[in-house]
């Protein structure tokens, strides 16, 4: 069983299941959904209804293994609001029951579109009506108060995008492999023009499509994948959004090319329509965007050192470095152009 389930014993999860899921079974079946070296999400299934479980991979765990309880923590404040997240039925933190922390959630009839294929099968009229409810929903997100959801206490807000421009450059120095001066050119310009705290709000940390199940209607059924969520400045979320589009455009290697799918709402429509519907000041989103750039540019670059250091395993990751630069110049260009 442990062969065909990794992390996932379903002889005591089905002990320890009826005991705080209410009318659950105790005779389990599991199918993998996702897994890798992220988190585990199965499908459990007592022959009667069915659950979603997801637990850290398996083997040594980081530091950020605690990422189950946030994603948890998350979701379950969220649930009575209008942003869209799957019912949390129960934590366990025990690692006697399956060895790591994992939570149980609903199942969601919806689909993660990672392609523009998959998209450009659907038409543009109903991608761009995906893309247009992409936005509002993070504009719904970003118009919860904290607070009001039991998140005061959640996250570090004060100071939140200074540490985020000091954050970047140590990921780069950890993954030096080559001279990148414009790593050190953009990491100044961004220290020298951090902006005043704006009011805390929710931050999903990677906000794109592909982190949305869609629901057969075209609307967000979900927003999942909660594991880098905090309380800070919500427009890096946009920004980020948006940064991930130019990521499209440079690099086969991406994590998902939708927006480049027919329909799908360009870069400036998409802040528009941010702008039109939220209360936050988008006056310097150019701080926004090179952080985002520098972000993304210290992730591929991390990517690239693991290539280099014959840690990657797969093919397309020996053009990823070549995304870096374009990934720099545009952070430098968005400071100078707002």
């Amino acid at each position: 069983m442990s062969e065909q389930h990794p992390g996932l014993d379903l002889d005591v999860l089905g002990r320890w299941l009826p005991q705080h899921v209410e009318g659950a079974g105790s005779d389990l079946s599991a199918v993998l959904v996702a897994g890798g070296k992220s988190n585990l999400t199965y499908r459990i299934s007592d022959g009667a209804s069915s659950w979603i479980l997801r637990r850290p991979p398996v083997g040594k765990l980081l530091a950020t293994a605690h990422d189950m309880s946030r994603e948890y923590r998350m979701m379950s404040a969220l649930g009575g609001t209008g942003v869209p997240v799957p019912v949390m039925y129960a934590f366990c933190d025990d690692p006697e029951v399956l060895g790591a922390p994992f939570y149980v959630m609903s199942e969601i009839d919806g689909v993660p579109y990672r392609r523009a294929s998959e998209l450009v099968a659907l038409g543009e009229a109903r991608t761009r009506a995906i893309s247009e409810r992409l936005v509002d929903t993070l504009v719904d997100l970003h118009h919860v108060d904290p607070a009001s959801v039991g998140l005061a206490d959640y996250g570090r807000p004060e100071g939140f995008l200074g540490r985020q421009v000091g954050r970047w450059n140590k990921q780069f120095q950890a993954a030096k492999t080559r001279d990148l001066p414009k790593v050190d050119e953009l990491y100044r310009a961004l220290s020298a023009r951090v902006p005043a705290d704006s009011a805390p709000g929710i931050v999903h940390g990677d906000y794109r499509l592909d982190n949305v199940l869609v629901s057969p209607a075209d609307l967000p059924a979900a927003v999942i994948d909660w594991e880098l969520a905090t309380i800070g400045d919500s427009l890096t979320d946009l920004a980020l959004m948006v940064v991930y589009g130019r990521l499209a455009k440079l690099s086969a290697t991406t994590v998902s090319d939708v927006t480049e799918a027919p329909g799908f709402l360009s870069e400036q429509q998409i802040i528009d329509r941010y702008a039109a519907a939220s209360s936050r000041d988008l006056g310097d989103f150019g701080f926004y965007i090179a952080l985002a750039s520098f972000k993304l540019a210290g992730i591929v670059e991390g990517i690239h050192y693991r290539y280099v250091n014959g840690q990657t395993v797969g093919e397309g990751f020996a053009e990823a470095g070549a995304a870096v630069d374009p990934l720099l110049d545009a952070g430098l260009s968005a400071l100078k152009e707002n």
